[in-house]
């Protein structure tokens, strides 16, 4: 089943393995995948001394993982190909101890400090980019807190859960089978999820305070860039962010990046983060800066797994999310309905009515893609054009199940609390209302600045973006912002790049100049 040159690869991944795994099988006879799922695992075994399988009769197709004959709490019901057969590798190097992919010690002790039991399990589906990030997380929780069992589902395969949980988005996670998160996640949205639910033993939580010269809030093109700039000066740098590559790692192709004729954005940010890595800077992912505090030149940051640091420079580049609509039950309905990657949740809604709120790029690219799926969509502008290239409104137009409305205002979205129904629309030049029946809306109507955290320290215009001059200074000396989050015109990752450099150069020039 394997290619026998990935099996080389694997060979070489395995080589240093330690412990003795077991892929415990558990799988009915008559089961139209047991082959496809036996013959995968085989093949991963066999390239290691160290790795067995063993197949029982069962009732339905999934494998738990061993490790020295004892459970590990990590299960998989379904054949991990795909985006998911990294999740595969990964939980058994995570396992041995060799994993490259746990968070730094701070955030990994909040991991055990967690409260249990948590018994967790997520729907994926085998074609999502978002999905593995998820269980790959949640497998190294379960690695680091013996109280976590996780298992991971694919939905394709176990249609009546599917249903029956009224899943219309993934990778959607339940915990002790309640819904506990949907959608995209990385390891720290997912940690503080839990800490809400089930609390952590905060005794067992050493509080750390540290010193820099500079800090940067933010790991996409903007904070990264400011963080190389700043360091290549000599100077103590830390990056404080989410995921290094932030909403780049969103963008499926990439082709204006000048010199780069093509990539994605998943490339693109472990780019960032290869080069980051180059230079002595402090990476700390997976938390947020909470609180900001000016005392004196000082800028002292909190982050959500509760550190302080402190540097005189502040760089803020935490970029821009999806701008949601902020109408009556949207929120009631994300993952049941409401949805914002087509790409993830596209399949879910084949053969059905959808819509998509927005008519930039991002709304006529969604609308084009999912055409190819759905029944019917149904494109839905604000304005009384659509924003989008020519070249992709053409496209739409020429297709024959793709009808687009501009002057056009959701108002509310309707379900019957179990999923959305329907959108209640407004024309914008009548003001007459009607109610459009769907299975589903994605939403496609740009990024919102993510910058509450700063509110009460930076000035910031009416869009919540924070108002800088031409050198990326704030009106706060010593606090400076780029990119996405800022006030600079058109958000583009090339852009966000000379902004980070330039915010940079402008700490560095204010420092010699004595001003922090």
């Amino acid at each position: 089943m394997l290619e026998s040159a990935l099996k080389e690869q694997l060979k070489g991944i395995f080589a240093n393995l330690e412990g003795n795994f077991t892929f415990d099988i558990y799988v009915s006879p008559q089961h139209e995948h047991r082959n496809e799922l036996v013959e995968l695992l085989t093949d991963v075994a066999d390239c290691s001394s160290h790795i067995s399988c063993r197949v029982n009769e069962g009732k339905r197709l999934e494998f738990t993982l061993l490790k020295n004959d004892h459970k590990t709490g990590i299960t998989f019901r379904g054949v991990p190909n795909g985006h998911e057969f990294t999740s595969l590798l990964l939980a058994i190097l995570n396992l041995d101890g060799k994993g490259k992919n746990f968070p730094d010690e701070q955030v990994c002790n909040r991991v055990k400090a967690l409260k249990g039991p948590i018994r967790l399990t997520t729907y994926v589906s085998l074609t999502c980019t978002n999905c593995p990030d998820v269980v790959q997380a949640l497998n190294a929780m379960t690695t680091l807190n013996e109280a976590i069992t996780h298992e991971m589902v694919d939905g394709a395969l176990y249609q009546d859960e599917v249903e029956a949980l009224k899943i219309q988005g993934v990778p959607s996670v339940f915990a002790d089978g309640k819904l506990l998160h949907v959608g995209r996640g990385d390891f720290g949205e997912l940690l503080s999820e839990l800490e809400a639910r089930y609390g952590v033993e905060e005794s067992r939580i050493e509080a750390t305070v540290k010193n820099y010269d500079v800090i940067v809030a933010g790991g996409g093109p903007a904070g990264v860039s400011a963080a190389i700039y700043s360091a290549r000066k000599g100077l103590r740098v830390a990056i404080v962010a989410e995921r290094v590559g932030g909403q780049v790692k969103e963008t499926v192709g990439i082709e204006n990046l000048i010199s780069v004729v093509h990539t994605t954005g998943n490339e693109l940010a472990d780019n960032l983060k290869s080069h980051l890595l180059q230079y002595p800077v402090d990476l700390l992912e997976h938390r947020k800066i909470v609180s900001v505090e000016v005392i004196g030149k000082e800028k002292v940051v909190t982050t959500s797994v509760g550190e302080k640091f402190s540097a005189p420079a502040f760089i803020i580049a935490t970029g821009a999310s999806w701008r949601k609509l902020n109408v009556p039950r949207e929120a009631d309905y994300i993952g049941k309905g409401v949805a914002f990657c087509p790409h993830c949740d596209g399949p879910f809604y084949k053969g059905k009515h959808v819509a998509v709120v927005g008519g930039g790029n991002s709304g006529i690219e969604a609308a084009i893609d999912l055409a190819g799926i759905c029944s019917k969509v149904t494109v839905f502008e604000f304005m009384d054009e659509l924003k989008a290239d020519s070249v992709l409104q053409e496209k739409a137009k020429s297709l024959s199940n793709v009808e687009i409305f501009v002057s056009s205002q959701t108002v509310e979205v309707i379900g019957d609390g179990d999923k959305l129904t329907a959108l209640r629309i407004k024309d914008r030049k009548t003001e007459e209302e009607r109610l459009v029946e769907l299975d589903g809306v994605f939403v496609q109507i740009g990024l919102a600045a993510n910058s509450a955290s700063f509110r009460d320290v930076v000035e910031m215009n009416r869009s919540g973006e924070i108002v800088i001059d031409t050198h990326g200074r704030t009106n706060v000396p010593g606090i400076y912002a780029a990119g996405d989050v800022s006030t600079v015109p058109y958000k583009q990752i090339i852009i966000a790049m000379g902004e980070g450099a330039k915010a940079a150069l402008s700490a560095f020039e204010d420092r010699v100049r004595g001003v922090i």
